[in-house]
């Protein structure tokens, strides 16, 4: 029988290691497995390189992770809003790297990742120090980077529902580059606010399958 819960969080991400690339979902504050994320600060995982669409806010979530000097370099489209002061300050100390992406690209990049496709071209960043050292192709008549697909050791997203099969359910804006993710990660691992039954859940509304998740924590239950 395919169950795919885990006990705890602890027990899921215990074999992490040093320097994995790790994709965490979240749009703003939207779609962030935050206990994941606190789990992760507790397991010790350092030298980690981060993909995300934002260093986090405050002293939450990755930020947290910045803060304990956890994350070497992170790849993200918004690596600046006022309340990022954490990455910043690291940043100027040196302390962490930035790989700069347009959003539509980070997207792209994953969704590669996940179907895949190992590059592809986009006008995107041409003429920038975005394109700084990318191959540069016209394409009928239009000049585009090579952008390289994204691929994650682990991915951590959050979803609304699950079952124990691992397909996922998201909450409205709560999607937004957990789908992705979770595609493009070698191991996934869901944290839901709700597991239920298979079957239970409208296929018309599942918007990732499990053959794409390896764990769910029911974030509700620990």
């Amino acid at each position: 029988m395919i169950n795919k819960v885990a006990n705890s969080i602890e027990e899921v991400i215990s074999t992490i290691e040093d320097g994995s690339t790790i994709m965490f979902g979240g749009f703003g504050g939207a779609g962030v497995p935050y206990e994941l994320i606190n789990g992760l600060l507790n397991q010790g995982a350092k030298d980690l390189i981060a993909v995300s669409n934002n260093p986090g806010y405050h002293y939450e979530g990755i930020a947290a992770l910045i803060e304990n000097d956890r994350i070497a370099k992170i790849m993200c489209s918004f690596p600046i809003s006022k309340d990022s002061y954490v990455f910043l300050e690291k940043f100027k100390e040196k302390k962490i790297d930035l790989e700069l992406i347009p959003q539509g690209t980070l997207a792209e990049r994953l969704r590669a990742g996940g179907s895949g496709i190992e590059a592809f071209y986009t006008p995107t960043g041409v003429g920038t120090e975005i394109a700084k050292g990318k191959e540069e192709r016209v394409i009928d008549g239009v000049s585009c980077v090579l952008e390289k697909a994204i691929k994650g050791d682990y991915a951590f997203v959050k979803a609304k529902k699950a079952d124990r099969w691992g397909n996922l359910v998201y909450n409205k804006s709560g999607r937004n580059f957990n789908p992705l993710m979770a595609m493009a990660g070698k191991i996934t691992i869901a944290e839901v606010d709700e597991i239920v039954e298979v079957g239970e859940l409208d296929p018309e509304c599942i918007v990732t399958p499990g053959i794409f998740v390896q764990h769910v924590v029911n974030r509700r239950g620990l």
